[in-house]
């Protein structure tokens, strides 16, 4: 008897946690609905009602309270008494003045532009193609750049993401050897701001698309670094900037297909300076898939989606490499946090 209870209480706590798994798109939901209206920046201060937070949100409390409560049991809040909420360590992360932030990167990531994408998820496994094109008619960025509240959700939302990374990447890689940084997909100036605040020897170019860098200028700024970095735009499949010794390209990658990416590879081999340096921060899959670190996996998926792009193991980024003139000096796995990083340079051979 013992052993039907048992074997009946496996199957139930299997079916609930694929059933939590099915839900996954009500978390994102829901998270996101609190991101926007802020709560995390009304809670911040200690245990506040559910009345007092609805009163400051202009939201409807007995509906409040019950987000507030699935919130709870996703462990973003806990509810220490009937009807009153305080934040955990995971939740606080929506609070828009924390310095791990992640409320715009929440907010981006549960916009109706990407959720009405993800829903030609189907389409882009049967065919191969990006959803979003399907969806929108036109590709991701062009459809982005002219989305003037999404462009910028979504540049805020890439510094969110950058501010993180950029402080590992400062501390996972000797800079001591550089004289001048070019950030290659750069955007608002993250993470060059970040390694230049802790290298005064060294100076900088921002490079990427006019929309891409449209908020470097205030970033180097407010960090402090402007008088030693630049700000260019341009197209890096075209002309990128020759004149420095170490070009980093984080979280770029991912964005592309194949064809691209060596596309981009290629013309970083054709003009920067043979004696130059490249290093690719971003993730490394691992040759076989496992629940070690499912986030990479969603962003890999998220790339098929909108994108076209993908995700690469470490076999696959060495190859791109070496078909375009570069050879891997080395592969730090995690050396920038969940990111890791390509250290590669101009093979011997000529151009």
């Amino acid at each position: 008897m013992t052993a039907v209870v048992n074997d009946a209480t496996e199957k139930m706590d299997l079916r609930a946690e694929l059933i939590v798994r099915i839900g996954g798109y009500m978390t994102a939901h829901s998270i996101g609905v609190a991101a926007e209206l802020g709560i995390a920046d009304l809670i911040k201060d200690g245990v506040r009602g559910s009345d007092e937070l609805a009163a400051e949100s202009g939201t409807h409390e007995p509906s409040l309270r019950r987000l507030l409560r699935t919130l709870t049991a996703v462990g973003l809040t806990t509810e220490p008494e009937p009807g009153r909420f305080a934040l955990t360590d995971v939740g606080a992360q929506l609070r828009s003045d924390s310095p791990d932030s992640l409320r715009a990167f929440s907010r981006m990531f549960c916009h109706p532009i990407l959720l009405r994408a993800w829903q030609g998820l189907g389409h882009s496994v049967t065919t191969g193609e990006r959803a979003f094109d399907h969806v929108y008619g036109t590709d991701f960025y062009s459809y982005v750049a002219e989305q003037g509240d999404a462009n910028r959700l979504f540049n805020e939302a890439m510094s969110e993401e950058s501010r993180i990374a950029a402080g590992q990447l400062a501390a996972g890689h000797d800079f001591s050897e550089a004289k001048k940084v070019i950030d290659l997909g750069g955007g608002d100036g993250t993470l060059l701001a970040a390694i230049l605040s802790g290298q005064p020897q060294l100076r900088g170019v921002v490079f990427d698309s006019a929309s891409g860098v449209a908020e470097a200028p205030a970033t180097l700024e407010k960090a402090g670094v402007a008088d030693r970095c630049e700000v260019r735009a341009g197209d890096f499949f075209q002309d990128i900037p020759m004149d420095g010794d170490l070009y980093i390209i984080k979280s770029v990658f991912q964005d592309w297909s194949d064809e691209d990416s060596l596309a981009l590879l290629r013309s970083c081999r054709s003009q920067m300076p043979d004696s130059a340096t490249l290093l690719i921060v971003g993730s490394v899959l691992p040759e076989t898939a496992s629940t070690d670190q499912p986030i990479m996996f969603f962003t890999d998926l998220n790339m098929l989606v909108n994108t076209g792009g993908r995700e690469r193991t470490e076999a696959q980024f060495r190859a791109m490499l070496e078909e375009t003139g570069f050879t891997v000096r080395s592969v730090r796995l995690g050396a920038a946090g969940p990111l890791s990083i390509i250290e590669a340079a101009p093979a011997a051979a000529g151009r």
